[in-house]
């Protein structure tokens, strides 16, 4: 089959697919179809899962046609880089960097931002382009200002802007500044994940403009959030929807390996304990969200054993505190170990209590206000906010 045949019924196969699951909505399918998917990946791509983060094994455009074809038309995101552009070859690198997002995402998100013609908009992370393409057919290139930290990412995207035939304003900078030279901005877009909402792109957005942006803690568990902005200069909204981003890079955090938080041999200075709320019962992507906005400043490792069981790590990124709890199949109690000033299991426990006492709450029932102060996670309602520590990070 050519490759006209291949995009053409790929695309119309992708396009039903997107129909059926309510992603695309009938006023962006023209706009779909006018702008193909295929234009804005790059030959050599890792394919993702739908329903998970891992990447599977690379595909190159002229190696394997067939498959490459396949992916580009399917509901899967499609990483494009590695470790910042330090990996090279067809393996995996250590880190994914840069991605072709899933078209389900993709066109979830533009709905979510709810687009008119002539609006300004401020896009976060050009990636390979397809966005900012899609964006600059529906409003206007001239409306649309794209921002890539990445150089050689942004230079190949405006390649393919190009060469699609569309030239929206290129920037090459820290996408947590915004871009204050094109405010103000009525609707602001972020194609990568947060743990904080940079108040830049409140400030630079018109009243009544709408920031649509991925968000989680450093936990784990993220959502897609739909903020407006007051004429007060707060943002306030819900969240619209699971989501699973790379992280803005000025909001990366490095996560120390095990080792590096025990005194000596274990259990080290721990001090043990049981619980018998399983490990399992907090792996949840919501869970995880709703422990995370409690339990700021800390994450999970899971180290797993032969025989199928497991440890769950609870680390702080200050490196003062750990904690583990131990999960085998059929106990009824698990052995729990912590050390440090904070006692991560026990807040991570209080948490995920909480959690199931307020009926294991969906995203939908969770918003994020933000103001020029910080930021606070509420339930139901803005003056409902998550307890714990939520609200200290700004």
């Amino acid at each position: 089959m050519s490759d006209k045949h291949e995009a053409e019924a790929g695309r119309a196969r992708l396009a039903s697919a997107l129909l059926a699951n309510g992603a695309l909505a009938s006023d962006w399918l023209a706009t779909y179809h006018a702008v193909p998917r295929h234009w804005f990946v790059p030959d050599l791509i890792w394919p993702g899962q739908a329903d998970g983060v891992r990447q599977g094994e690379s595909l190159h455009r002229f190696a394997d046609p067939a498959g490459w074809w396949r992916a580009v038309y399917s509901d899967v995101p499609l990483t494009t880089q590695w470790d910042d552009g330090d990996h090279s070859g067809f393996g995996r690198g250590a880190t994914p960097t840069s991605s072709n997002s899933m078209p389900t995402m993709v066109f979830s998100m533009l709905a979510a931002l709810d687009v008119e013609d002539g609006h300004r908009v401020l896009e976060v992370g050009t990636g390979t382009g397809w966005n900012a393409a899609l964006l600059s057919l529906r409003v206007g290139a001239g409306e649309v200002v794209t921002v890539e930290v990445d150089a050689e990412s942004a230079a190949a995207a405006q390649l393919r802007l190009a060469r699609a035939g569309f030239a929206p304003t290129s920037v090459v900078g820290d996408g947590a500044l915004g871009h204050p030279g094109g405010a103000a901005f009525d609707r602001v877009i972020a194609t990568c994940s947060v743990r904080r909402v940079p108040y830049t792109w409140v400030s630079q957005a018109r009243p009544g403009g709408v920031i649509v942006a991925p968000w989680g803690p450093e936990y784990g568990g993220e959502a897609v959030v739909r903020l407006t902005v007051d004429e007060h200069g707060t943002a306030s909204g819900r969240f619209v929807g699971s989501s699973a981003f790379m992280r803005l890079r000025r909001q990366r955090t490095r996560r120390a390996a095990s080792l590096e938080y025990l005194s000596g041999p274990w259990p080290a200075d721990g001090v043990k304990s049981s619980t018998q709320l399983s490990p399992e019962a907090i792996g949840d992507w919501t869970a995880m969200f709703a422990v995370g906005v409690q339990v700021p400043e800390a994450f999970p490792l899971v180290e797993r054993y032969a025989d199928g069981t497991y440890t769950l790590w609870l680390h702080d990124t200050a490196i003062t505190s750990w904690a583990t709890a131990d999960w085998e199949p059929d106990a009824t109690a698990y052995e729990v170990v912590q050390s440090g000033p904070r006692k991560l299991w026990d807040e991570v426990e209080t948490a995920w209590h909480w959690w199931e006492e307020q009926g294991r709450p969906g995203f939908d029932r969770f918003g994020l206000t933000v103001g020029p102060d910080g930021q606070a996670v509420w339930l139901d309602r803005p003056d409902n906010p998550v307890p714990g520590r939520n609200g200290k990070s700004t």
